[in-house]
Protein backbone atom coordinates (compact mmCIF):
# COMPACT_ATOMS: atom_id res chain seq x y z
CA UNK A 1 0.00 0.00 0.00
CA UNK A 2 1.36 3.79 -0.74
CA UNK A 3 1.80 5.61 1.69
CA UNK A 4 -0.26 8.82 1.96
CA UNK A 5 0.41 12.81 2.57
CA UNK A 6 -2.06 14.38 5.26
CA UNK A 7 -4.43 15.79 2.60
CA UNK A 8 -5.00 12.59 0.72
CA UNK A 9 -3.09 13.15 -2.44
CA UNK A 10 -0.91 10.06 -3.05
CA UNK A 11 -3.00 6.76 -4.31
CA UNK A 12 -3.63 3.88 -1.94
CA UNK A 13 -3.47 0.30 -4.02
CA UNK A 14 -4.90 -2.15 -1.67
CA UNK A 15 -3.54 -5.27 -2.41
CA UNK A 16 -5.63 -8.30 -3.59
CA UNK A 17 -5.42 -10.31 -0.39
CA UNK A 18 -6.72 -7.33 1.57
CA UNK A 19 -9.17 -6.35 -0.55
CA UNK A 20 -10.49 -10.29 -0.71
CA UNK A 21 -10.57 -9.75 3.43
CA UNK A 22 -12.06 -6.72 2.86
CA UNK A 23 -15.30 -8.32 0.88
CA UNK A 24 -15.27 -11.45 2.98
CA UNK A 25 -15.99 -9.56 6.18
CA UNK A 26 -18.35 -7.14 4.12
CA UNK A 27 -20.20 -10.47 2.91
CA UNK A 28 -20.41 -11.98 6.56
CA UNK A 29 -21.26 -8.58 7.82
CA UNK A 30 -24.47 -8.13 5.44
CA UNK A 31 -25.47 -12.22 6.50
CA UNK A 32 -26.37 -10.77 9.81
CA UNK A 33 -28.68 -8.45 8.38
CA UNK A 34 -26.29 -5.63 7.98
CA UNK A 35 -25.55 -2.95 5.10
CA UNK A 36 -22.28 -4.59 3.67
CA UNK A 37 -21.32 -1.50 2.74
CA UNK A 38 -20.93 -0.91 6.21
CA UNK A 39 -18.75 -3.92 6.35
CA UNK A 40 -16.60 -2.72 3.67
CA UNK A 41 -15.76 0.03 6.24
CA UNK A 42 -15.18 -1.46 8.51
CA UNK A 43 -13.38 -4.37 7.35
CA UNK A 44 -11.11 -1.78 5.44
CA UNK A 45 -10.51 -0.16 8.76
CA UNK A 46 -9.37 -2.77 10.69
CA UNK A 47 -7.20 -4.06 8.57
CA UNK A 48 -5.33 -0.74 6.98
CA UNK A 49 -1.64 -0.11 8.62
CA UNK A 50 -2.57 3.42 9.72
CA UNK A 51 -4.17 5.60 12.65
CA UNK A 52 -6.78 6.92 10.59
CA UNK A 53 -8.41 7.53 7.18
CA UNK A 54 -10.06 10.29 5.34
CA UNK A 55 -13.34 9.85 3.79
CA UNK A 56 -12.04 10.16 0.86
CA UNK A 57 -9.14 7.24 1.05
CA UNK A 58 -11.96 5.40 2.43
CA UNK A 59 -13.80 5.94 -0.82
CA UNK A 60 -10.63 5.68 -3.47
CA UNK A 61 -9.73 2.11 -1.24
CA UNK A 62 -12.67 0.74 -1.56
CA UNK A 63 -14.10 2.03 -5.38
CA UNK A 64 -17.23 3.35 -3.41
CA UNK A 65 -18.80 6.78 -4.21
CA UNK A 66 -18.52 9.44 -0.78
CA UNK A 67 -22.05 9.32 -0.19
CA UNK A 68 -21.50 5.89 0.21
CA UNK A 69 -19.02 6.04 2.04
CA UNK A 70 -19.97 9.08 4.34
CA UNK A 71 -23.53 6.78 5.35
CA UNK A 72 -21.83 3.83 6.62
CA UNK A 73 -19.27 5.98 8.23
CA UNK A 74 -22.46 7.96 10.35
CA UNK A 75 -23.79 4.77 10.92
CA UNK A 76 -20.38 3.22 11.92
CA UNK A 77 -20.05 6.11 14.56
CA UNK A 78 -23.54 5.91 16.12
CA UNK A 79 -23.03 2.25 16.55
CA UNK A 80 -19.24 2.50 18.39
CA UNK A 81 -17.23 0.91 15.95
CA UNK A 82 -15.86 3.80 14.01
CA UNK A 83 -14.53 6.88 16.06
CA UNK A 84 -13.99 10.25 14.19
CA UNK A 85 -10.81 11.83 14.35
CA UNK A 86 -10.12 15.33 13.44
CA UNK A 87 -6.93 16.97 12.61
CA UNK A 88 -5.91 21.22 13.13
CA UNK A 89 -6.51 23.52 9.84
CA UNK A 90 -7.86 20.26 7.53
CA UNK A 91 -11.85 20.01 6.67
CA UNK A 92 -11.23 16.25 5.36
CA UNK A 93 -13.40 14.07 7.81
CA UNK A 94 -11.15 11.17 9.28
CA UNK A 95 -12.42 7.90 10.88
CA UNK A 96 -10.04 5.27 12.74
CA UNK A 97 -10.86 2.24 14.97
CA UNK A 98 -10.15 1.56 18.59
CA UNK A 99 -7.57 -1.65 18.89
CA UNK A 100 -10.14 -2.91 20.79
CA UNK A 101 -13.60 -2.35 18.51
CA UNK A 102 -15.60 -4.92 20.07
CA UNK A 103 -15.39 -3.81 23.53
CA UNK A 104 -16.02 -0.18 22.15
CA UNK A 105 -19.16 -1.89 20.06
CA UNK A 106 -20.41 -3.10 23.79
CA UNK A 107 -19.77 0.44 25.63
CA UNK A 108 -21.80 1.83 22.87
CA UNK A 109 -24.50 -0.79 22.98
CA UNK A 110 -25.07 -0.12 26.67
CA UNK A 111 -25.06 4.24 25.28
CA UNK A 112 -28.36 2.80 22.60
CA UNK A 113 -29.65 1.17 25.68
CA UNK A 114 -29.72 4.01 28.09
CA UNK A 115 -31.79 6.02 25.21
CA UNK A 116 -34.38 3.50 24.23
CA UNK A 117 -34.79 3.18 28.14
CA UNK A 118 -35.32 6.60 28.43
CA UNK A 119 -37.83 6.51 25.32
CA UNK A 120 -39.68 3.73 27.01
CA UNK A 121 -40.24 5.50 30.17
CA UNK A 122 -42.27 8.71 28.18
CA UNK A 123 -44.08 5.88 26.58
CA UNK A 124 -44.98 4.67 30.41
CA UNK A 125 -45.68 8.08 30.99
CA UNK A 126 -48.20 8.85 28.30
CA UNK A 127 -49.91 5.58 27.63
CA UNK A 128 -53.11 5.54 29.72
CA UNK A 129 -52.90 3.19 32.82
CA UNK A 130 -56.10 1.00 31.88
CA UNK A 131 -53.89 0.14 28.31
CA UNK A 132 -52.76 -3.51 29.73
CA UNK A 133 -50.89 -5.00 26.45
CA UNK A 134 -49.04 -1.62 25.70
CA UNK A 135 -47.51 -0.91 29.49
CA UNK A 136 -47.40 -5.14 29.70
CA UNK A 137 -45.35 -4.97 26.39
CA UNK A 138 -43.44 -1.45 27.47
CA UNK A 139 -42.60 -2.71 31.09
CA UNK A 140 -41.34 -5.91 29.38
CA UNK A 141 -38.84 -3.64 26.89
CA UNK A 142 -37.42 -1.62 30.04
CA UNK A 143 -37.05 -4.58 32.08
CA UNK A 144 -35.43 -6.08 28.98
CA UNK A 145 -33.22 -3.04 28.65
CA UNK A 146 -32.19 -2.59 32.35
CA UNK A 147 -30.97 -6.32 32.35
CA UNK A 148 -29.18 -5.60 28.83
CA UNK A 149 -27.03 -2.91 30.14
CA UNK A 150 -26.19 -5.01 33.13
CA UNK A 151 -25.09 -7.55 31.11
CA UNK A 152 -23.68 -5.67 28.80
CA UNK A 153 -20.79 -4.52 32.19
CA UNK A 154 -20.45 -8.15 33.16
CA UNK A 155 -19.86 -9.23 28.92
CA UNK A 156 -17.26 -5.96 28.58
CA UNK A 157 -15.46 -7.38 32.02
CA UNK A 158 -15.77 -11.15 30.71
CA UNK A 159 -14.45 -10.25 27.55
CA UNK A 160 -11.76 -7.47 28.97
CA UNK A 161 -10.38 -10.36 30.80
CA UNK A 162 -10.38 -12.89 27.91
CA UNK A 163 -8.68 -10.28 25.84
CA UNK A 164 -6.46 -9.79 28.02
CA UNK A 165 -5.29 -13.14 29.02
CA UNK A 166 -3.82 -13.96 25.64
CA UNK A 167 -5.76 -17.12 25.63
CA UNK A 168 -7.28 -18.55 22.05
CA UNK A 169 -10.03 -20.96 22.53
CA UNK A 170 -10.91 -23.16 19.52
CA UNK A 171 -13.39 -21.04 17.06
CA UNK A 172 -15.18 -24.26 16.55
CA UNK A 173 -16.32 -25.23 19.75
Amino acid sequence: MTDVDKDGSASLDLPEELRTFVEDFAFAWGAAGNPRMDGRVLGLLLIVDRPFLSSAQIAEMLGASAGAVSMSTRALVSLGFLKPHSLPGDRSRYFRVEEDVWGSFLAGERDYARRITSTIDYGLDVVSEDAVGPRTRLNNARRYMIWLVGYHRKMLSDWEAYRDSGADEDADS
